[in-house]
């Protein structure tokens, strides 16, 4: 493991329980592999949705760009070359209405790149992102995760193994509204110093 990007998406900053598990996880990760951090704020970033034009301009290949298209696809080349550029992959996301913020959305419509990060074949869809390992810690106020309500957990399995990224673990602080939010805090951060990360497939 030589790299770790680290994509925040809470609007709470450095009080969001999900920033801080995420924080936790790769203070841990990089104290035992040294690796370097790349930090992707989402909430900070103010990421363009994706509109007929920039979509276009990002299947056109490189060579072909003309300034325009460069200057539409140049934020989504770089963030693909970010998670390109990563062995481990950490989110640090909250439950908005019951799923994703609005953010991670735009941030995955940009990643997901036909011929880029995954290719169509005669099988269906193949991820290109292959060999990486991604760590989701997750804090939501009031929905269960991994219930019926939770929208967010399906989604960011099978959009990471859409792109290739089929090795994800998953640690929650849900439900931390409640009467005892502290102790599920708790509980996530310990689930954390518990972990023992295992190397990244070459």
């Amino acid at each position: 493991m030589t790299n770790i990007l680290h994509v925040t998406a809470s609007i709470r900053g450095d009080e969001s329980v999900s920033r801080k598990l995420g924080n936790r996880l790769v203070e841990r990760l990089r104290g035992r592999t040294g690796a370097s951090v790349t930090l992707r704020d989402l909430a900070h970033n103010d990421l363009p949705l994706i509109d007929a034009d920039r979509f276009a301009a990002n299947l056109t290949p490189l060579a072909e760009r003309g300034e325009q298209e460069r200057q539409l696809a140049a934020m989504g080349d770089d963030l693909i070359a970010e998670l390109q550029a990563a062995d481990t992959l950490v989110l640090s996301l909250p439950v908005y209405n019951f799923t994703m913020p609005s953010t991670l959305k735009a941030w995955a419509d940009l990643v997901a790149r036909a011929g880029t990060t995954f290719r169509y074949t005669e099988r269906g869809p193949q991820g290109l992102l292959t060999g990486k390992k991604a760590y989701a810690l997750i804090a939501s106020g009031g929905t269960p995760i991994g219930s019926e309500i939770d929208f967010l957990t399906p989604w960011l399995r099978h959009f990471l193994g859409f792109v290739g990224i089929t090795d994800l673990e998953i640690i929650a602080a849900d439900g931390i509204s409640g009467v005892d939010g502290e102790e599920k805090i708790a509980s996530a951060f310990d689930a954390i110093d518990t972990l023992e990360p295992q190397p990244v497939a070459a």
